[in-house]
């Protein structure tokens, strides 16, 4: 048995034939509709979510799979105290694969060591989002046609921003040498996820406060929200919140093949003006989340192209 908890779980050649799986249930999905039938999926997520939760549960529904579950932590027994603990020992009697969010950082590695059915972390506070790096690294696949080996920068929350830490140390495994961090001073990535990328794999970190200055060296722009919900008091977060917006003007020197990509939810750190652009992709690294977690799910449960021979 096996869970995912934070991208290190997985093989570079796992990742690789991950999104190799997800890009061929992109291309025929009709191959895969059956192959999860009778199988239930438990979505529990003690902290808010839109993307992660319905790609979920449209990923198990697409699968032939069935889900049960809850989208907010009051309306479950841990509003009466039940533990963690004993919460994920009953989900293995109801379901066969369970995907957690929970705000508290470590978590689904502690659900991980009382299931008795495969969990995925589905985002942990701002420590890990394993199955959003995966998202990322299929859309980098569909649209710059491999994964490594191209100038990345980051722009917005890089101290909070769990999608950032889980991506930039995965494109760092698959080669990415050259890494680009736009963010205020408050922001910035954490010292020691910044030496870890140097002295482990050898990286070049350039650190900048404005877009503007590196924006026709960028191949891949990932655009970050400020959240609010990282902060200790909401005058930090007033103040920086519009401290980066990425509009039209400011792609004007961007390379015509760079691609924009962001996380989602956006607040106001990409212009609508973007959105028409040939260059943005958020959207579009919305829907390959759907067809990136189908392949984990037949991955964890060893169903379709992973089944036992």
């Amino acid at each position: 048995m096996r869970h995912l908890i934070e991208p290190e779980d997985l093989t570079l050649e796992e990742i690789e034939h991950l999104v190799a799986t997800g890009m061929d249930i992109f291309n025929n999905p009709s191959n895969y509709s059956e192959v999860c039938k009778g199988k239930i999926l438990a979505s529990l997520f003690f902290e808010p979510s839109t993307r992660t939760k319905f790609s979920f549960d449209s990923a198990m529904m697409r699968l032939g799979g069935n889900v049960i579950g809850f989208a907010d932590a009051e309306t479950s027994s841990t509003k009466k105290g039940e533990s963690l603990a004993d919460t994920i020992r009953v989900m293995g009697y109801y379901s066969d694969i369970i995907v957690m969010r929970h705000p508290k950082e470590g978590a689904p590695k502690l659900a991980s060591q009382y299931s008795s059915i495969p969990v995925i972390n589905g985002g942990d506070g701002g420590h890990q989002h394993p199955t959003q790096t995966l998202t990322d690294l299929i859309t980098i696949k569909r649209f710059k046609g491999e994964i490594g080996k191209h100038s990345v920068a980051f722009c917005g929350d890089l101290k909070y921003g769990r999608t950032v830490h889980s991506l930039i140390r995965t494109l760092a495994r698959f080669g990415t040498k050259e890494f680009i961090l736009v963010s205020p001073e408050e922001l910035k990535l954490p010292e020691s996820l910044k030496r870890q990328l140097v002295e482990k794999y050898g990286v070049e970190l350039t650190e900048v406060l404005y877009l503007e200055e590196v924006i026709d060296k960028i191949d891949i722009l990932y655009m970050t929200r400020i959240q609010k919900e990282r902060f200790f008091n909401e005058a930090d977060y007033l103040k920086l919140k519009d401290s980066f917006m990425l509009n039209r003007d400011k792609l004007k020197e961007a390379k015509p093949d760079m691609i924009i990509m962001h996380p989602l939810p956006r607040v106001n750190e990409i212009a609508y003006d973007v959105d028409d652009d040939s260059r943005a992709v958020y959207f579009e690294q919305s829907e390959m989340g759907v067809y990136i977690r189908m392949a984990l799910i037949t991955k964890l449960l060893e169903v379709g192209p992973y089944a036992r021979g």
